[in-house]
């Protein structure tokens, strides 16, 4: 059954069709906020929030986008609110310290390659955190993943090319940073 199909039912009360919308975009959603988020906890969050947004905001999609797309773009609004409001806690409650980074699939690294990666990540973490928003929310939404550049371009409200080149040019800025701390030439 195709998204359109199961949306005409769930607006019609069929919360089993919803549950079908839910389990098709739930990795979808949660990679975007993760992505705007940077902690498995809040995304899991958000993704909720926006589950429980569309479902009560369901009368007010007009199917101008694909539902994957409304919904992607419900769940990015909502990250981007926490983590603004995350961000001001932080500012006032926390010294500048950057969060602990996992290092996946790294177990047989030598500590010196883990302290090396875990370095990396914070430097990484820090230029993205850098680089202006029309340049950070379009590359922490592509991370994400599962998401098309035509539906990138609709959560975030601009033409496909611009984003494309937004990507491309926060990209280079931060391997351009990052040669110049030595990570480049490996």
């Amino acid at each position: 059954m195709s998204d359109a199909e199961l949306v005409a039912r769930a607006r019609q009360g069929d919360t089993a069709a919803f549950g079908e919308l839910v389990d098709r975009h739930r990795a979808a959603v949660y990679r975007a906020a993760h992505a705007a988020l940077g902690s498995a906890s809040d995304a899991e969050d958000v993704a909720q929030e926006a589950f429980l947004a569309a479902y009560r905001k369901m009368g007010t999609y007009r199917g101008e986008a694909s539902f994957k797309t409304w919904l992607l773009t419900i769940a990015w609004r909502r990250a981007l609110r926490r983590r603004r409001r995350l961000a001001s806690l932080w500012r006032r409650f926390v010294s500048g310290e950057a969060p602990e980074t996992p290092t996946r699939g790294r177990e047989d690294r030598t500590p010196e390659g883990a302290l090396i990666d875990a370095e990396m990540a914070q430097h990484v973490q820090r230029l993205v955190r850098a680089l202006p928003a029309r340049l950070r929310e379009p590359l922490l939404l592509c991370a994400a993943g599962d998401q098309t550049y035509h539906e990138m371009a609709a959560v975030l409200g601009i033409p496909e090319g611009t984003l494309k080149w937004r990507v491309a040019e926060a990209r280079r800025r931060l391997k351009q940073r990052l040669t110049a701390l030595g990570y480049g030439n490996e």
